[in-house]
């Protein structure tokens, strides 16, 4: 679902940015070619949305308050990402001579954006205008007006339903990470009168689940109680889908090496190596020298394909054939992994920092077997050119802070 509030009247956001930029609304009636009546009327409506005043009136202009100034900001910022998803769109379908490429930008609406991610989420045109509130035809209409004003096709039928074509998808990456934007400005101009609404969403790779997450989130809203926190946890490949499309405030967990995508940034918090684990009483626990023949003597649990603990796995034992004669338990799922652990003699591939607790209760045993290579640096992932809120700035000092007392 898309919140009707989420994107707001980008017309009235540009009104809003050009009255900021001229100081007045004399001076911007003249450069957005609309009446002062229908500025001051934009203006208007985009106070009583945040509640707040958005310009002090002189003699002299109209200057920002407060609020004014922070939704400058993620204006500027949301209507950027708007016109870099355009821009984008209309790359992956340039035509010689296409006419729209300066215009799209401008023409799009807020409605039409809106029935491009519903149709993205649904599949369908009319579960999309189900959850907008409008009618089928309605939505019909701005699907097709928003493909008339870009001069591309944004839509496809197929035995689903209805797909995005490339250039949509493109288009409806950046509107999320306009909506992002726009979330975080009703996030910082509440703060201004005194509501506490913000919502931090983290996506959370294994390696963070366990022990600095659970702290750092009891730290925050211990600090701030009425802070709204959201945990998305999953592949690395779909919580990092999530994070470039503006779902995701932030990731935890591994680090990825080389970076997969460019338009994220990776930051280091601390490093990990991993071990070998096994239930208490295990035969290899009270072996001094264990060799690779030990362990292939013994069944194991081990993370899904393509996870960067699973890489080393397959490293460590080679090709196929020389693997564990029995077979292997794949799982994702750290609960499941000890709890397999601790009632059998299976083996299993852990992170250090993830087995602290268990280690120290004694409910679980570490096989001695040196894994070089096996270091990783764990950190936190984050969009390119991200400005986070005052909210998730304290969430970051609160898990630096955790990581200086580990050290």
């Amino acid at each position: 679902m898309v919140p009707k509030t989420a994107l707001l009247n980008l017309r009235h956001l540009r009104v809003f940015l050009e009255v900021a930029k001229s100081g007045g609304i004399s001076a911007a009636a003249r450069t957005v070619n609309l009446s002062q009546p229908a500025i001051t009327q934009a203006i208007a409506k985009l106070e009583a949305v945040f509640q707040q005043k958005l310009f002090a009136r002189g003699s002299t202009g109209m200057f920002l308050t407060e609020a004014g100034a922070l939704l400058q900001a993620r204006a500027d910022r949301a209507l950027a990402h708007i016109r870099n998803g355009c821009a984008r769109a209309l790359k992956s379908q340039m035509r010689d001579g296409n006419s729209k490429a300066g215009s799209f930008e401008l023409l799009i609406t807020s409605t039409q954006l809106r029935a491009l991610l519903l149709v993205e989420t649904s599949g369908s045109f009319s579960l999309a205008a189900r959850n907008l509130g409008i009618s089928q035809p309605s939505l019909h209409r701005a699907a097709r007006d928003l493909e008339a004003n870009s001069g591309m096709q944004l839509f496809n039928k197929t035995r689903q339903g209805i797909a995005l074509t490339d250039a949509a998808k493109r288009l409806a990456q950046h509107t999320r990470l306009a909506i992002a934007e726009m979330r975080h400005a009703f996030e910082e101009i509440d703060a201004t009168r005194g509501v506490d609404s913000a919502r931090v969403v983290i996506g959370a790779l294994p390696l963070a689940r366990s022990h600095i997450l659970p702290v750092a989130i009891n730290k925050l809203t211990g600090k701030r109680p009425s802070v709204q926190v959201s945990i998305a946890d999953g592949p690395y490949d779909d919580l990092l889908h999530g994070l470039r499309h503006g779902e995701i405030d932030l990731m935890i967990g591994a680090l990825r090496d080389p970076l997969p995508v460019d338009d994220i940034e990776q930051h280091p918090l601390f490093s990990d190596r991993l071990g070998i684990y096994a239930s208490p009483g295990h035969p290899l626990s009270c072996k001094t020298s264990v060799t690779l023949e030990d362990l292939r003597l013994f069944p194991w649990v081990v993370p899904r394909s393509g996870s960067p603990t699973r890489q080393h796995f397959d490293a460590l034992f080679g090709v196929s054939d020389q693997f564990p004669a029995e077979g292997l338990v794949d799982t994702g799922s750290l609960v499941l992994t000890r709890g397999i652990v601790r009632g059998s003699n299976r083996l299993a591939l852990i992170s250090r920092h993830q087995m602290q607790e268990d280690l120290a209760n004694e409910r679980i045993s570490q096989i001695e077997f040196d894994l070089p290579g096996s270091e990783r640096k764990i950190g936190m992932t984050t969009r390119t050119n991200w400005h986070p809120t005052q909210t998730l700035k304290e969430f970051l000092e609160i898990l630096r802070g955790l990581v200086q007392k580990m050290d």
